[in-house]
């Protein structure tokens, strides 16, 4: 049975190795080896996950099945002061994909969504991730718009952000 948990500091270093595994194959052939280890060291470092859990205020949950951590996500209430919840983040292993645990992650956070008073999921994804983008239409996301997001060392997130209403 898959369980969903909230995670906290206590988690980085579990977090950090699912990264390691997930991105290189998620992106690997989307950006090049450098922008990935930047992102990995930007998103992924131990001072910028005790931030975003902190002053950043985003909750992480960590979906596992027994005592093996499959994925993790990320989110936001209240993103940008308006009644949505924010999905930053939502990987699941590569072994583990296709088992259902993305979609119990989206159904938590649609659940928690409601309950908090949220009106809308909101996410980026990247424009060439097709693999992510089809299983979040799937489930009812639409594109709202185009994003190219600086983040530095001259490197862009080229995403689409997508919405569903809750």
């Amino acid at each position: 049975m898959i369980k969903i948990y909230q995670a906290d500091s206590q988690q980085i270093p579990l977090i950090q190795d699912m990264a390691k595994i997930i991105w290189p194959i998620a992106f690997g052939e989307i950006l090049s080896s450098e922008q990935l280890a930047y992102m990995m060291d930007m998103m992924y470092s131990k001072g910028s996950l005790q931030e975003q859990m902190g002053k950043k205020a985003h909750k992480f949950l960590i979906a596992s099945k027994g005592k093996e951590s499959l994925g993790f996500a990320s989110y936001e209430l209240h993103y940008l002061g308006l009644p949505q919840l924010k999905i930053h983040k939502l990987y699941i292993l590569p072994t583990a994909q296709g088992s259902g645990i993305g979609k119990k992650i989206l159904t938590y956070l649609e659940t928690e969504g409601e309950k908090t008073g949220m009106k809308n999921l909101v996410l980026n994804v990247n424009k060439y991730n097709s693999k992510a983008i089809q299983f979040y239409e799937k489930r009812g996301f639409t594109k709202i718009r185009d994003e190219v997001i600086p983040i530095g060392n001259g490197y862009v997130m080229d995403d689409f952000t997508l919405n569903k209403k809750i």
